[in-house]
């Protein structure tokens, strides 16, 4: 309970941004995610978690995004190539100003459809070894994908507690796998949608253009 406890965040990009965009469209709150918003959002859990709500002695040390990217040559094959252009510096511009380190790896454009190849490695291979090295107090993922699981036990082994930061909407569901290995699982569809967080500045700022 004493101490500073630091938290580092490892987002499964694909994931998130899918998220992201549903909220957008489909939901009642029609806006994207706020990376900076989610970071506070996090602070405020693991306090009511871990420290009797001492939200100063809770800090995001260190936050990583990894996704596939599609080629140049791949983009100007696509029927809008600027609008995927925007699209992907938006997000950098997004990602940039919340002080995530963004991780991209090639896509596989050769795939029926192009998809992601090795990502779910190289987010389990980084978030471990940053573990080992920087011994996190919280490791929170932002994930709904069961491969994830072996990642979960070895963190637990170094005594790091795992936070599944889920979601369940259209489509994007957090495994229940997951949710039972994880020391905390914060189920984000539960929380948005519930009377309480329409009068809570903390919930609220998870989106943009929200007053908190």
């Amino acid at each position: 309970m004493d101490g500073l406890k630091r938290i580092a965040v490892f987002y499964d990009g694909s994931f998130f941004w899918k998220v992201s965009q549903c909220l957008t469209d489909t939901h009642a709150r029609g806006s994207f995610l706020d990376i900076d918003g989610v970071h506070e959002y996090l602070r405020h859990k693991v306090a009511a978690l871990e420290t009797n709500n001492n939200v100063s002695m809770c800090q995001i040390v260190e936050a990583h995004f990894f996704r596939g990217r599609f080629s140049l040559k791949a983009v100007k094959a696509l029927p809008d190539p600027a609008k995927q252009m925007e699209t992907d510096r938006l997000q950098d511009q997004i990602l940039m100003h919340a002080g995530v380190v963004t991780h991209y790896h090639p896509m596989n454009e050769f795939s029926t459809p192009p998809g992601e190849k090795g990502i779910d490695v190289w987010l389990a291979l980084e978030a471990y070894d940053l573990a080992v090295h920087k011994r996190f107090d919280v490791l929170v993922l932002v994930s709904g994908d069961s491969d994830f699981v072996p990642l979960i036990r070895k963190v637990n082994g170094l005594g790091t507690r795992v936070l599944v930061l889920g979601f369940d909407i259209e489509g994007s569901k957090t495994s229940q796998k997951l949710i039972e290995e994880a020391s905390y699982t914060v189920m984000m569809s539960e929380e948005v949608d519930s009377k309480a967080a329409k009068a809570d500045p903390i919930v609220n700022g998870l989106f943009f253009g929200a007053s908190t």
